[in-house]
């Protein structure tokens, strides 16, 4: 089940989310953040009324996947960066694939027009699959990241939405 994040969600998404930073390099980031630091970050994000969403599978918060401001300059206001993070025994089990198509419909009910994924490189399973959902290669940063004793490569893919109708300067 798809639904949106609660308060009480935010110690399975501080779990899954410090799993994947101590463990891949699809977090830029070496400090783990605290439960504290997650509901801090759901209320600000609720505040925003940016979604949070998780997947919940017999009572337990499998996954969680969420958009953000992609810079904060308010001519990119129709553009989203976002993130999908599964917990790892979840993995390879469609939960990674159906929080995207989540949080792409949320971007198409937001009325965004592009959204954003930075991939690391390697992460060949992400990539294939935003490229899945018509996600297009726009390039890559090389060495932007140093983590694990290496380089890291960031590649951007965006999908193009329809946007608003009558799109504004706010």
């Amino acid at each position: 089940m798809i639904r949106s994040a609660t308060l009480d969600d935010c110690e399975a998404i501080s779990a899954i989310f410090n799993a994947a930073l101590k463990t891949t390099t699809s977090v830029y980031a070496y400090v783990e953040e605290t439960v504290d630091d997650r509901r801090e970050w759901l209320i600000e994000k609720q505040e925003a009324n940016l979604p949070v969403i998780v997947e919940e599978r017999n009572g337990e918060v499998v996954g969680f996947a969420t958009y953000g401001s992609f810079r904060a300059r308010p001519a990119y206001h129709y553009t989203a960066e976002h993130s999908v993070y599964v917990a790892v025994p979840w993995r390879r089990q469609g939960i990674g694939e159906a929080l995207l198509v989540a949080i792409i419909e949320e971007a198409h009910r937001h009325e965004l027009k592009t959204l954003v994924g930075g991939i690391d490189s390697a992460n060949t399973e992400s990539v294939a699959l935003h490229l899945k959902h018509s996600f297009v290669y726009r390039g890559t940063l090389p060495k932007v990241g140093y983590k694990f004793g290496r380089w890291l490569d960031l590649s951007f893919y965006t999908l193009e939405l329809p946007g608003p109708k009558h799109p504004e300067e706010k």
